[in-house]
């Protein structure tokens, strides 16, 4: 630990932020840069507190509590303090392929069970980590480094989001020919398509690491849904092993009465259109548009923040938020203690867009919708909706119960459901014919990664159901070491 004192000296800062209603006028990314001097004051506050609970990766409450790729944060945040930015750098992609997606995109489980949280503001973990990255890439530290020999060995990889190109990228290194399948026009799965441009950039962060894996010899071809347009049965045979990480796309619905009528839609078809056509600078594309419309969105996760966010940007007329949950306190409650992941309220970047805007926090807790109302048209023009309490049912099941004459009816023209997912979509396991696991995930073993077919391997939110980005790069770098090992006898990837 390079300053004894830092934690005592130094506050906690984060890098300032374009205002909400000035970025809402654009798709870019919106943190400003910190300076270096500040960058490395926060990196004093790391105290090496001789056990630190930042990067150990453990499901505590069922939430993340530290790292789940292990990232040596105490050795990174010294080496910024002092200075030594390419080291940090190198100790920083030991553990992490992708520190530009995870520095801009991963909640920070980091953070929550950092041991200075436990009485002061934590140490700013997810910033020094995207600020290494990109000093990374600015000082052109970051270049091909394609394996020195190759096995002969070939692997197919169903899937490029975060999951998938951990595994190819950790497959490369070990010398096997690696290609990626990708049903979209873009590799990046999740990455590209599910995350909005302004939370995660596509050219200067997704796509630029993913030439880069190019360069390293990965093949990657896009336009194509294997089980559809490439016969599952090629895989077994083309291939002497393959890894399926699909992720979990298939969305939760909401089969009230009206779930048929015009502008309801699926957050993720939203985003996805959205971002095409961000990226193929067109305004003329048939994507789903907020503009001038009173938008409600159902479902409180990160989903459903992109989705805010990204009608903010269209120039919606009003927006509306519904939660099932309760609002979160303040300050962590006695039942969620350190090192746990603090549950407690925070505004999101697209809940401060929206507040600035209209005035308040779009979110309505402990709201449910009950009907959807719609026009002569067939268009829907209201969400009918109730507040809930949650209970014990007869079963002894926590479900939430409606409060009669707390009813009330919303406009709305367009409806986003974003109240997560179950699971992958079945027709690529069905045609392997894969076993699944009580919650229809591809079955397969946690740090093992075998299916029922030898040779064949799941990971990523295909096997563990949906999760965190950092959750799949973790599984990636997993998967591709017992896939070499079944490929040589033996391993030498972490």
């Amino acid at each position: 630990m390079g300053k004894p004192t830092g934690f005592i000296e130094y506050i906690r800062e984060l890098p300032s932020e374009q205002p909400p209603r000035d970025r809402v006028r654009h798709w870019d990314e919106f943190h400003l840069p910190m300076p270096e001097e500040n960058l490395r004051n926060q990196g004093a506050r790391c105290m090496d507190c001789g056990t630190p609970f930042c990067h150990t990766g453990t499901v505590i409450s069922g939430m993340a509590s530290g790292c789940p790729i292990n990232n040596l944060i105490p050795e990174w945040n010294d080496l910024v303090y002092r200075g030594l930015w390419r080291e940090a750098l190198d100790r920083l992609h030991k553990t992490n392929n992708f520190p530009e997606f995870t520095g801009r995109v991963c909640p920070a489980p980091c953070e929550g069970s950092c041991v200075l949280g436990i009485n002061n503001p934590p140490v700013t973990i997810k910033n020094i980590e995207h600020a290494i990255v990109d000093k990374g890439w600015e000082e052109g530290w970051i270049v091909a480094e394609p394996p020195t020999q190759r096995t002969g060995k070939k692997v197919a990889v169903i899937g490029s989001g975060p999951a998938g190109l951990a595994a190819a990228a950790q497959l490369n290194k070990a010398g096997h020919g690696v290609t990626v399948y990708e049903r979209a026009d873009r590799p990046g799965g999740l990455l590209m398509y599910g995350i909005p441009n302004m939370k995660l950039d596509k050219e200067d962060a997704v796509l630029r690491r993913i030439n880069l894996l190019k360069a390293e010899g990965i093949t990657f071809v896009c336009n194509t849904e294997v089980g559809k347009d490439l016969p599952a049965e090629n895989l077994l045979s083309d291939f002497d092993s393959v890894v399926l990480a699909i992720g979990a796309t298939k969305p939760r619905d909401l089969p009230i009465e009206g779930r048929h009528l015009t502008g309801i839609h699926f957050a993720m078809d939203f985003l996805t259109a959205n971002t095409q056509a961000v990226l193929n600078k067109s305004t003329n594309e048939n994507f789903i548009s907020a503009e001038g419309k009173d938008v409600v969105i159902i479902g409180g996760g990160d989903t459903g923040t992109d989705c805010v966010g990204t009608s903010m940007r269209h120039g919606c007329q009003s927006l509306v938020q519904l939660e099932i949950l309760p609002k979160p306190p303040s300050e962590r409650s006695l039942d969620n203690p350190w090192p746990e992941w603090p549950k407690v309220y925070r505004m999101d970047y697209g809940q401060e867009e929206a507040a600035a805007t209209f005035g308040d926090d779009p979110r309505g807790y402990l709201t449910t919708a009950t009907k959807f109302e719609g026009d002569e048209h067939g268009q829907v023009k209201a969400v009918h909706t109730v507040q809930v309490k949650w209970g014990k049912n007869d079963k002894g099941q926590f479900i939430p119960q409606q409060i009669p004459g707390t009813e009330q009816v919303l406009p709305a023209q367009l409806v986003l459901l974003a109240m997560g997912f179950l699971g992958p979509e079945q027709p690529l396991a069905d045609a392997l014919g894969l076993d699944r696991d009580p919650r229809s995930n591809i079955k397969a073993e946690h740090e093992n990664y075998t299916t029922c077919i030898p040779g064949v391997f799941a990971a990523g939110d295909c096997r563990r159901g949906q999760s965190l980005v950092v959750w799949a790069i973790n599984e990636g770098r997993g998967v591709a070491r017992e896939c070499d090992r079944y490929l040589m006898g033996s391993t030498h990837l972490p």
